[in-house]
């Protein structure tokens, strides 16, 4: 079993999957819940501020990327720099409260990279549509003191010196800690109408920020000072489109019986927006906020699928909640503050590339490709490890089961002493061996991924499984006994023949027991099966074996009728494969309903 989870994590690895704790790779397969963030995970990643308000009128930007955005338009004309001052006051300010740059195109690589914040960095790129350089503004208005931008504050001010002496406070965060009365000294007219507007571009799926400034007359101004009575400048909507293969990923998810979360620091109609272009909700009934969690007032909180405006404390308990609800719950991060969560979680996925090594180092799976698509891989494979572990369970303790009876019952019927130690050595060493090992390389089954999640509850040997071992357990001894039986009555060697049929059935069960018995996906499996059937014909033949072994020659005719008992255990098996997979399993107690 532990070669089948190290060969689990050397397939997920070649899927960019690293596994970093051997158990979970089995735990993966039980995956019910797959809570993810938004940014990078189900989105692109790549920030691009297109849409541009201030209090004289709208603008739009166009681009691609981080590259300095190709032109601005206003009313169906480009704006040239320098032509719209509200734009370049608004877009100054937007440089000056930034703490990102921009990585121009080196050597053969042609694309503008983020250092920093992706979401500065996207407004960098708009100023530098209009010819706005960070190094030139902050070289001219140098930035002397600062508080930065925080999940209970949601904004980001810094104090600027002034060339004719005083400073310039600039505040740049979320609309809703912005647009307030005890901050602005703009009238209640435009900040409603900014408030509207703000709602609506994050009901189409825009990350808005607002700024706001003001000019003081001395340098080192009372902390007090610096956030309130401020001048709205205008808002930003930035767009992070959805990842194309997000929805279908997501959507195997679902049929896979795996509830997928959305938990953001957006804001709740950005975060809605995409969750409903994805498809993880229909209704904002499923929608919470991390400040309705705070009072109590959201319901359970498993009942949401969409978690908005969350602190990383919150993260950590809704995780907790699902976990007590009797889910087994994925969680992706990568920043400092998702490692608690990361930890808690059943399994903890970090981003191998934007990843912080907080995150890397708190988790059990990190993704090389940032790609949510590639837990999806990682959860198919742990379903197949768990199915192969099970497998091998049953081909393995109906073996020794049969064992045991054989030894058991062997001598009311006739067979004083069925089989030696050395025989029972032997057939453990060829059937547990190669062929016990080649299991957990099997295929995965197909439609694996359109079946519901295991119970978090159940045992591994659960789900009908030890009743499957009886039987097989029982189909086994009844024809080892009944051709030893046959060849004592005739005077064969019979304890021979018992050892060469008991060998034989088990390695049949081994070949019935492949996901797809019409594949030749696994051929280390035909391969082990026909050198231990053939070292189990040499304990026959050959006379060293045959001393070792206290076996005895057969005649022809009686080795092919205890190799044609190759036939009998994987027709047995096959039989019950069938019956089982088509008896429908009753998730409450593990067990198939019939």
């Amino acid at each position: 079993m532990t070669l089948s989870l190290a060969l689990g994590a050397r397939r997920m690895a070649a899927r960019h999957a690293i596994v970093r704790r051997l158990p979970a790779v089995e735990t993966l397969g039980s995956v019910t819940v797959l809570a993810s963030d938004k940014t990078g995970t189900l989105t692109e990643g790549r920030m691009l501020a297109e849409r541009l308000w201030t209090p004289t009128g709208r603008a739009t930007v166009t681009g691609s990327g981080y590259a300095p955005a190709d032109r601005l338009e206003r009313a169906g004309s480009t704006v040239s720099p320098g032509g719209a001052p509200d734009l370049v006051v608004f877009l100054e300010a937007a440089v000056l409260c930034n703490d990102a740059a921009l990585q121009p195109p080196d050597g053969g690589d042609a694309v503008w990279h983020a250092l920093g914040d992706p979401t500065e960095a996207a407004l960098l790129a708009a100023a530098a549509g209009l010819g706005l350089d960070k190094s030139t503004i902050d070289h001219r208005l140098p930035r002397i003191q600062e508080v930065p931008f925080d999940r209970r504050r949601k904004r980001m001010t810094t104090i600027h010196r002034l060339p004719a002496g005083g400073s310039r406070v600039i505040c740049k965060g979320a609309p809703e800690a912005v647009l307030r009365p005890e901050v602005l000294s703009t009238g209640a007219a435009l900040r409603e109408s900014a408030v509207a507007l703000a709602d609506e571009w994050a009901a189409e799926g825009y990350r808005v920020l607002a700024i706001a400034s003001a000019d003081l007359p001395e340098q080192d101004a009372p902390r007090e000072r610096w956030e309130s009575q401020l001048s709205l400048l205008g808002l930003i909507g930035i767009l992070d489109p959805p990842r194309e293969a997000s929805r279908a990923t997501l959507a195997t998810c679902r049929a896979a019986g795996i509830t997928p979360l959305l938990i953001t620091g957006d804001h709740p109609l950005t975060a809605t927006a995409i969750a409903r272009r994805l498809g993880i909700v229909a209704d904002t009934d499923q929608v919470t906020t991390g400040e309705r969690l705070r009072e109590g007032n959201g319901g359970p909180m498993t009942g949401s699928r969409v978690y908005a405006r969350t602190s990383p404390e919150q993260k950590l308990d809704i995780i907790r909640a699902w976990h007590a609800a009797g889910h087994v719950v994925a969680m992706t991060g990568d920043g400092v503050n998702d490692g608690p969560a990361l930890r808690q979680a059943d399994i903890g996925v970090a981003m191998g590339r934007r990843g912080t090594e907080v995150a890397r180092q708190a988790a059990d799976l990190v993704l090389a490709d940032d790609n949510l698509a590639t837990v999806v891989s990682a959860v198919e494979e742990g379903r197949r490890i768990y199915a192969n572990v099970r497998r091998y369970l049953l081909y393995a303790l109906a073996g020794g089961t049969a064992e045991i009876l054989v030894m058991l019952i062997g001598p009311f019927m006739g067979l004083a002493l069925p089989l030696l130690p050395a025989q029972i050595l032997w057939i453990n060493l060829l059937t547990h061996g190669l062929p016990g090992v080649a299991l957990g390389a099997e295929p995965v089954e197909s439609g694996i991924m359109r079946r519901p999640a295991r119970p978090p509850e159940q045992s591994v040997l659960g789900a009908g499984l030890w009743p499957r071992i009886l039987a097989m357990g029982a189909v086994v001894t009844v024809g080892t006994l009944a051709v030893g039986v046959w060849a004592q009555q005739t005077g064969r060697p019979w304890q021979s023949l018992v050892f060469l049929v008991l060998g034989a059935t088990q390695l049949g069960v081994a070949l019935g027991s492949r996901s797809r018995p019409r594949s030749l996906a696994n051929p280390f499996l035909l391969a082990a099966v026909a050198a231990a059937l053939a070292l189990q014909v040499a304990g026959i033949l050959l006379p060293p074996l045959r001393s070792l072994l206290g076996t005895a020659p057969l005649a022809w005719p009686d080795l092919a009728l205890g190799l044609a008992s190759v036939c009998w255990g994987y027709l047995a098996m096959r039989v019950q494969s069938r019956y089982f997979r088509a008896a429908p399993v009753d998730r409450r107690g593990g067990r198939p309903s019939r």
